[in-house]
C-alpha cells in the first residue's frame, strides 16, 4: 500500500497537535496539501514530501554527509511511493539505505514526526528537476547497538555519530527535538 496525501495530511495533523506554534509557519504547505496532488512523488511540483530519521544513541546522534548539497545532515529522502507503505517506514528504509544501520536494532520513539520542515530545493537539470520544496517528516529512533555498516555511495560521502550539541550546531533544533520527542 502507498503512501496518500491522505497519510501526509494525518502526519502533518498530528505534528502540529503536538507543536500547534509551527502552524503559521507551515501555512503554505498545508495550503498545498489541501489541494491533493500526489505528494508522495517526486515528480510532483511545486512541492512533495520526503522522510528523515533522527537515530539517537546514548548522547550521539547519527548524521551522513550529503552528496549532493555538500551538507551533513540526518538520513533521509525521497518516498519511493510503490514499496513505502507510510512515512515511517520511508524513515527507515532512507536510515537503512543511507547507513547500513541494521533495521532490527533500532526503535521508532513516536509514530508522530519530531520535525516537520518546509525548504526549498535548487533546481537539478540533470534530473530534470524545476526549483521546488520538500515537505520533510523527520522520525525519531533509539538504539543502544545499531553501528553504521555499508554506506550508499550513490547519496552519501560519510556517516558518524555526532555528540549531541555538536550535531545540534550542524543540523540545528530537530536534533534536540528527537531526543524529547513525546513517546
Amino acid at each position: 500500500m502507498s503512501i496518500s496525501d491522505s497519510d501526509i495530511a494525518d502526519a502533518m495533523a498530528a505534528y502540529l497537535t503536538d507543536y500547534p506554534h509551527e502552524a503559521e509557519g507551515l501555512a503554505e504547505p498545508l495550503r498545498l496539501l489541501n489541494e491533493g496532488r500526489n505528494f508522495a512523488s517526486r515528480r510532483t511540483f511545486p512541492m512533495h514530501a520526503t522522510a528523515g530519521a533522527l537515530l539517537v544513541r546514548g548522547e550521539e546522534i547519527l548524521l551522513v554527509d550529503h552528496r549532493a548539497y555538500g551538507l551533513v545532515l540526518q538520513p533521509g529522502g525521497h518516498l519511493e511511493p510503490e514499496t513505502d507503505g507510510s512515512l515511517v517506514e520511508a524513515a527507515v528504509r532512507e536510515l537503512v539505505e543511507e547507513t547500513g544501520v541494521d533495521p532490527s536494532l533500532i526503535e521508532l520513539v513516536s509514530p508522530t514526526p519530531c520535525y516537520v520542515e518546509f525548504g526549498p530545493v535548487p533546481a537539478r537539470p540533470n534530473k530534470n528537476e524545476p526549483a521546488h520544496f520538500h515537505l520533510d517528516f523527520g522520525y525519531a529512533f533509539t538504539t543502544t547497538r545499531a553501528d553504521i555498516g555499508d554506506l550508499q555511495a550513490s547519496e552519501v560521502t560519510g556517516a558518524a555519530w555526532y555528540p549531541l550539541g555538536a550535531a545540534e550546531r550542524l543540523v540545528g533544533s530537530r536534533i534536540a527535538r528527537a531526543v524529547s520527542a513525546p513517546a
